[in-house]
């Protein structure tokens, strides 16, 4: 029956960008055959120097289709665009990384490979590589010829929405409730600049918000109330670098990093609570749906066809 849903729901992504365009797992299969081979060799690396970088590179994915399509904008460099828009300066890293992997690619298969494309596969295989659920990448998106910081600052989601506006910013993508609490779910890995839950710890506190005491109490010395506001946390103080369902059973023992990750469970929507509880207790459940949700937020507004261009350098348009 999973394997049935993720065929019907990787059909539906095929089919659905915003221009009807197809998307393909074979689209670069005599274009660039050593394409996932040299991405997956170049990604394990990464990971292996620094088990970071793989929540970082799942990041950039997410805030680059939340922001006009899944076209990487955010790779564009430029003072006044998405890399310094609120929820990615002095946060969004990787760049560096992406573009030694796009040179790479550039070597074996000149002009072929989307950057927009790169970022949907080096997020997958940086999931895997911590041993995360693997799922189908399909291709041929291009790359935007523009950025907006102003649209950065306002579809990507802050971590202080609770519940109900975390539904409602990703049902303004196209994204269900499950496609929500499963994509949280990536915060079982990486780590969190304590300027984002400071107010957790020494107020203002947000409605409903609850966080065991000793979890607080142990945050406070990373975390000062004074200073410290780039220092870092583990987003899954109990294993922060493997790709599991931990960070669902912290939710249920109120130690979740964040007050958008603590609301899942604490808050006021049974229809998250009830997620929570169901990938706690399933890892495949809570994979499963993983895997099927990084396809469907993969197909936002994607740009196909003669839209958009193939980069030759990420960082700046051709």
């Amino acid at each position: 029956m999973a394997i049935m849903s993720f065929v019907l729901v990787l059909l539906l992504a095929l089919h659905g960008s915003a221009l009807g365009q197809t998307l393909s797992s074979s689209f670069y299969g005599s274009s660039c055959p050593n394409l996932t081979t040299i991405v997956r060799d170049a990604v394990q690396q990464a990971v292996q120097a620094e088990a970071r970088i793989a929540a970082s590179f799942v990041r950039l994915h997410f805030h680059d289709c939340f922001v006009n399509g899944c076209d990487a904008s955010i790779l564009l460099d430029g003072a006044n665009l998405e890399q310094n828009a609120l929820p990615n300066a002095g946060s969004a890293r990787g760049f560096d990384i992406v573009d030694s992997i796009k040179s790479s690619v550039e070597s074996s298969c000149p002009g072929v490979v989307s950057c927009a494309d790169l970022l949907a596969l080096i997020a997958r295989d940086s999931v895997v590589a911590l041993n995360g659920p693997s799922w189908t990448v399909v291709f041929g998106r291009r790359d935007s010829l523009t950025a907006s910081q102003s649209a950065a600052n306002a579809n990507l989601p802050p971590p202080t929405l609770n519940a109900s506006a975390l539904i409602t910013s990703f049902q303004n993508q196209g994204l269900s409730t499950t496609d929500m609490v499963a994509l949280s779910g990536a915060h079982t890995i990486g780590q969190a600049q304590c300027t984002t839950f400071k107010a957790r710890l020494y107020g203002p506190f947000q409605r409903g918000d609850q966080m065991d005491q000793s979890f607080n109490t142990s945050l406070q010395s990373s975390c000062p109330s004074s200073n410290g506001d780039t220092n870092l946390s583990p987003l899954d103080v109990q294993t922060p670098t493997s790709f599991d369902n931990r960070y669902f059973r912290n939710l249920q023992n109120r130690t979740g990093l964040l007050f958008s990750d603590q609301t899942l469970f604490s808050g006021d929507q049974a229809s998250t609570r009830n997620l929570v509880n169901s990938y706690a207790s399933s890892q495949s459940t809570f994979f499963q749906d993983f895997g099927n949700a990084m396809v469907r937020m993969g197909n936002i507004n994607v740009l196909t066809g003669s839209n958009g261009e193939i980069r030759r350098n990420c960082g700046r348009t051709n």
